[in-house]
């Protein structure tokens, strides 16, 4: 008989009575209860999240920052009702407690009292962390606590960064305001440069005024010093004179004494006689021409003179006999008549010479004529003019005891003088150093302001001057600068259809093993007439094939329709289904039908085995290293790799190796199966008496 016609003369056992109807019934519908139900109560979890009670309590006083009213609390509290994501119940701190404690809230968040508080401080001195307070308690239920820990991840990052922003934004408040007061302050260090400029230039000349004022105070200090021995000399010459005058005065008033009577009485005769003198003087000097032209007459005349009065006093007195009475007369005669011829002779010698004293002597006689004139014109006063002599005299000895003592007092003063003087040149000299200190102080002061001005005008470039669009786009980065741009391939639409790769094969997995609790894995007829060993192994495994299909169709039909499961390629996933349904169907049945009742247990190890080891829900490589060991030698692993391609989407290298595995795994099973139904043909101890049946 062949291996279909078994199989259908198998599943028509189900048709007869009420009771198989209703297995094969509940056969059919297992995979669809165990995996659409599944599925289904996890198809969203997180869109109904709103449904779970959470305590919300806001102490959160509120704080002032820079004027401003700051309710961070309020903000949150507001964002959280607008997202829906919990169903949120204001309530006191103490009720939170309570609640959490006795699972009427799953759990609760705290905006404590200096909330506001804290936040503000990030623009203080002291900064702290605002703290948003999470209680859970994982006895009401664990994964309500790890989903908390998520969504409040979330609300502290953006808690977090709403404050980063109003901080971030105070700052670039600040660097416009540096920017602007450093823009000042290099239009200062501008005005700086252009004064220490002037200042530099002003030590210069001061350096080089001091310097010709430390040559003018040496000067002073050595004329003051030279000054000082003079005015010791002027003293001692002043005392002198003072003496001088004082001796003149006593002289003078003593002759006074005597000539003043005498000039009083005899003021004519003196007066006669000085004009006479005068007028003789001019007579002199009108004759002086007739002198001229006389004198080398009256020389040759008085040489004759001389010279007859010589002959007569020879002839006379010398020779004769008888001297003449009148010889003595005569010889005075002769020698007055002698020297008057010398004199004329010198007289015309003297006229006769160009280089004689003629012109002197009338000079002289002008003079003599002038001073003679004027004694002759204040003779009547000669008295009175006397008297003011006497009285200048004295005056003149009084000033000069006055300039005596100013010659002392100078000679003091001066003493004085030259010690300051010479103190003075001593000052203008270090003066001079300081000068030259700051003149050298003032060009490193100058070079120092020109680099002080340019840093200024440098840093002023640097420091940003943001505008309130600027703030608002650099706030908004440095807040958050890492955004995540998350972009899914083959996005899952929810939490079902991530999970469905797992829940199907396991559904199916289920069927198969239910299937083989009702069906035989080997059939009796053909045990009996001795068909062979690989028709026995397909005439056990048809039915549950046909079964899988009809599960595999009625599962996907309600998870399409009925639970909303989208799939990127439906055609494929159920194909690839009907082929995972036929592989499942072999390894069962080789399992039931090598190991008998036995078999039934190991079919459900080794659904836990692949279970834990596929990697369904978490990646297996988190799993122990016994799993991951497990993992690439089981038919699951490659089902849900594959399912998971179908129906999110991907490249569909997987599913053709999943296909390449499955048949693999599929004929290996069926030639256990064969093998084991030929061992079968033989009937043993056991057989007719099992250890165990189930």
């Amino acid at each position: 008989m062949r291996s279909p016609l078994l199989a259908a003369l198998e599943l028509r056992r189900f048709g007869r009575g009420k009771l198989p109807r209703a297995a094969l019934v509940a056969l059919l519908l297992l995979p669809l209860l165990y995996g659409a139900l599944y599925l289904w109560s996890f198809w969203d979890p997180y869109g109904r999240l709103d449904r779970l009670p959470v305590a919300l309590v806001n102490d959160d006083r509120g704080a002032s920052v820079d004027g401003e009213r700051l309710r961070a609390g309020d903000d949150i509290v507001r964002g959280l009702r607008d997202s829906e994501v919990f169903d949120w119940r204001e309530v006191s701190a103490a009720e939170a407690h309570a609640g959490v404690e006795d699972g009427r809230y799953y759990l609760s968040l705290t905006m404590p009292k200096d909330f506001s508080e804290r936040i503000a401080s990030s623009s203080g001195d002291s900064p702290e962390a605002g703290a948003l307070q999470v209680r859970t308690n994982d006895a009401n239920n664990y994964i309500v606590g790890q989903i908390s820990r998520t969504v409040f991840s979330e609300v502290r990052t953006a808690a977090s960064t709403k404050a980063s922003r109003s901080f971030l934004d105070r700052i670039f408040i600040s660097f416009s305001d540096i920017h602007g007061e450093t823009v000042k302050a290099a239009d200062g260090a501008d005005k700086l440069k252009g004064g220490i400029g002037k200042a530099e230039r002003g030590s210069k000349d001061l350096a080089a005024g001091l310097k010709d004022a430390k040559d003018g105070s040496g000067s002073l200090a050595k004329g003051l010093k030279k000054l000082h021995k003079g005015a010791g000399d002027l003293e001692d010459g002043a005392k002198k004179v003072a003496e001088g005058t004082q001796t003149l005065t006593d002289q003078v008033d003593g002759v006074a004494g005597k000539v003043g009577p005498f000039l009083k009485d005899n003021e004519e005769t003196i007066g006669d006689t000085a004009q006479l003198v005068a007028d003789a003087a001019g007579a002199i000097r009108g004759n002086l021409d007739t002198l001229v032209k006389l004198a080398p007459t009256a020389a040759k005349d008085a040489r004759a003179a001389s010279d007859t009065l010589d002959g007569v006093h020879r002839a006379r007195c010398e020779d004769p006999v008888l001297p003449d009475a009148a010889c003595a007369d005569l010889k005075k005669a002769k020698d007055a008549a002698a020297d008057a011829a010398t004199v004329a002779e010198d007289l015309n010698t003297l006229i006769a010479d160009e280089d004689g004293d003629l012109d002197a002597l009338d000079g002289h006689l002008a003079t003599l004529q002038e001073q003679a004139q004027a004694l002759a014109d204040r003779a009547p006063h000669l008295s009175e003019d006397l008297a003011d002599a006497v009285s200048r005299i004295h005056a003149l000895n009084d000033g000069a005891g006055k300039v005596a003592t100013g010659a002392e007092t100078l000679h003091t003063g001066l003493g004085t003088a030259k010690t300051g003087a010479t103190d003075l040149d001593k000052g203008v000299g270090a003066l001079k150093t300081g000068a030259d200190d700051l003149s050298g102080g003032m060009y490193k002061l100058v070079d120092g302001s020109v680099r002080l001005a340019g840093g200024l005008h440098d840093g002023a470039e640097k420091i940003p001057d943001y505008d309130q669009r600027e703030r608002d786009a650099r706030t908004a980065v440095m807040a958050d600068p890492v955004q995540l741009a998350a972009k899914s391939l083959h996005q899952a639409p929810n939490y079902g259809t991530g999970f469905a790769p797992y829940f199907i094969p396991l559904s199916l997995w289920v069927g198969a093993m239910v299937a083989y609790m009702l069906i035989p894995p080997l059939n009796g007829r053909a045990l009996a007439v001795g068909a062979a060993a690989w028709r026995i192994a397909l005439a056990g495994w048809l039915p549950v094939v046909a079964i899988g299909i009809v599960q595999t169709a009625g599962l996907m039909a309600v998870l399409h329709w009925a639970v909303g499961l989208e799939m990127a390629r439906a055609g494929g996933t159920v194909a690839f289904l009907f082929l995972v349904a036929a592989c499942f169907a072999a390894i069962v049945q080789w399992l039931n039908a090598r190991f008998g009742a036995a078999g039934r247990i190991l079919v459900l190890a080794l659904l836990m085995l692949q279970l834990t080891s596929a990697g369904g829900t978490y990646p297996v490589q988190t799993s122990p290293g016994f799993f991951n060991a497990l993992h690439p030698w089981l038919p699951m692993t490659y089902v849900v790799e594959a399912l998971r391609r179908l129906i999110t989407g991907g490249g569909l290298g997987p599913v053709w190796h999943a296909c390449v595995v499955l048949v693999a795994f599929t004929a290996g099973a069926l030639a256990l199966t064969a093998l084991s139904a030929r061992r079968r043909q033989v009937w043993t101890l056991d057989r007719l008496h099992p250890e165990l049946s189930l």
